[in-house]
């Protein structure tokens, strides 16, 4: 099951376990991108789909815009305000005080105070009309390209389909330049802090225009990964992420690495790992049939991989194999991050959760 449908099922699920209740009036509704997050308990046991370290604090998303962040390495929670309750996927901060969340809706969050309070950026209702307005200028500067022609033809799809489309994955090289992706080869990058996106749809070698599903560095060299295989390294030279092949042809989800080893990981427990910075792809034996769903690095330079079930992989020689720790408190795990404890911390469909590391 690719990480998209995952968090799609995750959703609907979670909407089918509510009571009954009869049909709210169109008179009250109010779309997600322009409803706040409520302000709950609760939400701390919902289902969180994204961590990220923000300095020493941790800052967790999730679904209806719930964000909330921890000062004592995930022991206690607070929730953060957020002006969208739409469901959110993933969260990155480039310092310890700048971030970005991004999620369903096509919405992009910005935060400038560690992750205590958000503002939208850029969501669903942008992204059609940045991607019109990009594509007719190049129409106009190059008429007889047909792949441009094509291409506004799909912009001016996405502009009529409203925001439908999820962004999946974010990351900042620094407070001002930095990426986002998702479903349908969606990548826009920012050199102004977010201010400003711009279409890179054409700078991917993503012709089939696959989902694309998470983007980190490993050492100095930028991945992404997604559907069918998709591995997809940035070209500085080019400005491009260009296809690096693979011999695995299922999704994969995540990207963890470190200076000298990258691993791509996904459907079915497969794991592949280069050392040659993406030129070359190895299998990597996990004896785990489950999908990989997560990864991280500890400060000692452990690699950790997590499975949809919650089994918790670890290597000591960068990746090059993994062994099983023991865990009986098997959940679904869809992000990890290591807390300034040295425990793991976990999100997931069971909310948020500490896991000591052997």
């Amino acid at each position: 099951m690719n990480k998209f449908r995952w968090i799609v099922l995750i959703a609907l699920g979670a909407a089918l376990a509510l009571p009954f209740t009869r049909a709210v009036v169109a008179a009250d509704f109010a779309d997600t991108l322009d409803r706040p997050a409520l302000q709950t308990d609760k939400a701390l046991h919902g289902t969180f789909t994204g961590l990220a370290s923000a300095g020493r604090r941790l800052v967790a998303v999730g679904q209806r815009g719930h964000i909330f962040y921890s000062d004592d390495a995930g022991l206690q929670w607070h929730q953060a305000k957020v002006p969208v309750s739409s469901d959110l996927v993933a969260v990155h901060f480039p310092s310890p005080s700048q971030g970005w969340a991004v999620g369903h809706d096509g919405v992009v969050l910005h935060s400038s105070d560690a992750g205590e309070s958000w503002s939208r950026q850029f969501d669903g209702r942008d992204v059609g009309s940045t991607l019109l307005a990009y594509y007719r200028k190049q129409a106009a500067a190059r008429p007889d390209d047909e792949a441009v022609v094509t291409s506004l033809a799909d912009a001016q799809r996405m502009f009529e389909e409203g925001a439908d489309k999820p962004f999946l994955d974010v990351w900042f090289q620094n407070d001002q330049v930095g990426y986002i992706v998702g479903a349908f080869n969606l990548i826009f990058r920012t050199d102004n802090g977010g201010r400003n996106w711009t279409p890179w749809l054409d700078r991917t070698d993503n012709p089939s225009a696959l989902n694309l599903y998470a983007l980190r560095p490993a050492g100095n060299e930028l991945f992404v990964v997604g559907e069918q295989g998709l591995v997809l390294k940035f070209d500085p030279t080019s400005e491009r992420f260009k296809a690096t092949p693979t011999p695995y042809n299922g999704s994969f989800f995540g990207i963890v690495g470190k200076p000298g080893a990258v691993l791509v990981f996904g459907l079915r427990g497969n794991a592949y790992r280069s050392v040659d910075g993406g030129a070359n792809w190895n299998k990597v034996e996990l004896g785990l049939p489950l999908s990989i769903t997560a990864g991280t690095v500890t400060a000692d330079g452990r690699i950790i991989l997590l499975s949809q079930a919650g089994h918790v992989l670890v290597s000591n020689d960068d990746g090059a194999s993994f062994n099983l720790q023991v865990n009986n408190g098997l959940a679904p795990v869809a992000a990890a991050q290591v807390s300034t404890a040295g425990a793991l911390v976990l999100a997931g469909t069971r909310g948020l959760r500490q896991l000591p590391l052997e």
